[in-house]
């Protein structure tokens, strides 16, 4: 038996926060808001905006702050998680790993770039294996830093399986620290949220072994 929830904000100090002042504008309002706003950047940088390469990047990057790299913002856009009756009794470890990851850092508004694994042990409901995938994905699609986004993802499938059996691992290079300030390209971040029967030795073990 499939049983299909929302995936719902919750009011936790680790949800990224709106300004008080939302308003809650549709996406062509944003979008026409952006627009006027990125094209004023430009022109104090001093660019060309009759310029055939640069005359429509005004509304290309509204575009794609709204509607891609930002979409996480809205919570129309949050997914539909399905579950299903754990009909064979699966009671190991399940992980999906190296789950693509692209954010943007909410300090300087560059790339973090990265790959997430994520892990829980099935009580009498498990998770469409893409929906898993859906979830770092939409916390992802929102200005981030990579704690949040870790303990975010963890407290979500926590929330969806109503148990702590949870594990979210998240490896990433920040380009806030490679392209710009101290221009270190070889770092990584690793950030880790363990709960439940991972928080055990031998579990916890299992899974950094996998991962």
């Amino acid at each position: 038996m499939q049983k299909t929830i929302p995936l719902n904000h919750r009011e936790v100090s680790s949800e990224t926060k709106h300004s008080p002042e939302f308003n809650g504008l549709t996406d062509e309002e944003k979008i026409r808001k952006i627009k006027y706003h990125f094209a004023q950047i430009m022109d104090a940088l001093g660019l060309d905006l009759s310029d055939d390469s640069l005359m429509d990047t005004p509304e290309r990057v509204a575009k794609m702050y709204v509607k891609e790299v930002f979409s996480g913002l809205n919570p129309a856009n949050k997914p539909v998680i399905s579950l299903f009756d754990n009909k064979y009794q699966y009671n190991k470890m399940l992980i999906e790993k190296d789950i693509t990851l692209f954010s943007y850092c909410e300090h300087h508004f560059v790339p973090i770039i990265g790959r997430a694994h994520v892990a829980y042990i099935p009580d009498d409901k498990i998770i469409g294996l893409s929906k898993l995938n859906r979830i770092v994905q939409y916390y992802a699609k929102q200005p981030q830093v990579q704690e949040r986004l870790t303990i975010q993802i963890a407290d979500a499938l926590k929330e969806i399986l109503q148990h702590d059996n949870v594990a979210v691992m998240i490896e990433a290079d920040h380009l806030c620290v490679a392209s710009r300030g101290i221009k270190d390209t070889n770092s990584k971040t690793i950030t880790s949220m363990l709960s439940g029967r991972f928080e055990e030795d031998s579990v916890r073990n299992e899974f950094l072994s996998y991962v």
